[in-house]
This record gives C-alpha cells, structure tokens and sequence, in this order.
C-alpha cells in the first residue's frame, strides 16, 4: 500500500504541471477566418482589439500574441460575454490614454510599461481596476462581470 501512494503522487504531481498545456491547445483549435471581423485599430498610438462575438471571433482574439492586456466583460449568474461597455484607460488621473464605446467583449491592448486605471461602464454601472504593466511578456487579465443580464 505505501508502494501505490509513493508511485501515485509522481503521476499525479505530472499531471498537474501538464494540465496548463492541455488548456492551452485546446484553444488553439483551427478557426473559420470567415466568421472572424476583427482587425488591429489605433488610438493615441495604442494597438488594441476589441470583438468576441462568436466562437471563432473569441478565440481568434484569444490566440492573438503581443497584447499585454487583457480584458473580458461578463453580465449575469452564467457569466455571458457582452458587448456593451465602455472603456477608460488612464495612465494618470486626467492623461488618458484609450476610450471605447460599446466594447467587447473581449479587449486585448498593447500598452507600454506603467501603472495603469481601467474603468469599464455598462447602463451606468461603473468597475474599476489598476493594471501594472511590466517590461516582460506576461499580460494582464482583468476580467468585469456586472450582475444583470440587460
């Protein structure tokens, strides 16, 4: 018996460190380019990208590299993406750096190094998040949920 509980946890400790890559290529699972509208926009000299409508549109946004943050807008009790947010990124109190109307629902920006304030609006319901972003490769994942699926 102590045999069995000393050869299972290796199995299991392998298991846990492989568990992120099984996650991570089941998103890459080939897309239909003909449902996906996204392209690249600019404003104030930053890149960002804002859709997810359909399955391919998402995961097309979610396989796209080199945006260091990351945001998904979510209403109700099952989590459902929507689109209808606005989007404050200010680097400063009063510098701001991006707005967008009607967002989403999901917003993948690539900002320079900073400290970053992220108001994301939906009918009047104001969410608030700081974003640290560093030099390196990692983005930043906000994700807003409001309450009511208006």
């Amino acid at each position: 018996m102590k045999y069995a509980h000393s050869f299972m946890l290796p199995l299991v400790a392998v298991g846990l460190l492989l568990f992120p890559v099984v996650v991570q290529a089941t998103s890459l699972e080939p897309i239909d380019s003909a449902g996906v509208q996204i392209q690249p926009q600019q404003q104030n000299g930053i890149t960002y990208l804002s859709g997810g409508i359909g399955l391919d549109e998402s995961k097309s946004i979610q396989q796209t590299q080199g945006y260091n943050l990351h945001m998904t807008f979510a209403v109700g009790a099952q989590n459902e993406y929507t689109a209808d947010v606005d989007v404050l990124i200010q680097k400063a109190p009063g510098q701001t750096v991006l707005t967008l109307n009607e967002a989403g629902p999901l917003v993948y920006v690539k900002l320079p190094a900073g400290k970053y304030s992220v108001i994301a609006s939906r009918n009047g319901q104001e969410r608030r998040d700081v974003a640290d972003i560093g030099t390196g490769g990692a983005a930043r994942n906000l994700v807003f949920h409001w309450d009511d699926a208006q």
